[in-house]
């Protein structure tokens, strides 16, 4: 694991923990009501991608915590956009459309569609996938690893244009 996002996940777990001691504690009327919200958004992770900006930024618990460059569709490949869960991971995953082209840390998201990494680096910040979104390989093994801790039941990963 990489030493930053070590001491990251460390400050992340610590903002988690003090969250859900104030979450959980004793309350009443309108305050139960502002913390049964406040718990629906506690503990989670959401992607949000812009094809026009080509940045990917993570918000843990609605904080921004990370900010990346990506490369999305390129000519004649789309990126869908919308709201979508994570459907699968792989650590390593071998493209069976292009060529067996290598996708590693892929976070699937739609069909065939996932984040993964690249080392066409020199391509990040502007379009250049098949419609993938492309991170750098130590950004997408960070993200891949906040995705394994936090659960694709808590990630969301958002694509507007």
């Amino acid at each position: 694991m990489h030493t930053a996002l070590s001491a990251k996940l460390i400050n992340i777990a610590a903002a988690v923990t003090a969250g859900s001691v104030l979450l959980f504690g004793v309350g009443n009327g309108v305050a139960d009501a502002a913390n049964g919200a406040a718990n629906r958004a506690a503990n989670q992770i959401v992607a949000r991608i812009s094809l026009s900006q080509q940045t990917m930024e993570v918000l843990v618990d609605g904080r921004p915590t990370f900010a990346w460059k990506v490369s999305t569709g390129g000519k004649g490949h789309v990126t869908p956009t919308g709201s979508f869960k994570p459907t699968r991971m792989h650590q390593m995953w071998y493209s069976r459309k292009y060529d067996n082209a290598p996708m590693p840390h892929s976070v699937f998201f739609k069909g065939g569609y996932a984040v993964h990494a690249t080392n066409f680096v020199r391509r990040l910040g502007q379009p250049a996938s098949h419609g993938c979104v492309r991170l750098h390989p130590d950004n997408a093994a960070d993200f891949y690893q906040l995705v394994e801790i936090f659960g694709p039941a808590n990630t969301r990963i958002v694509i507007v244009k």
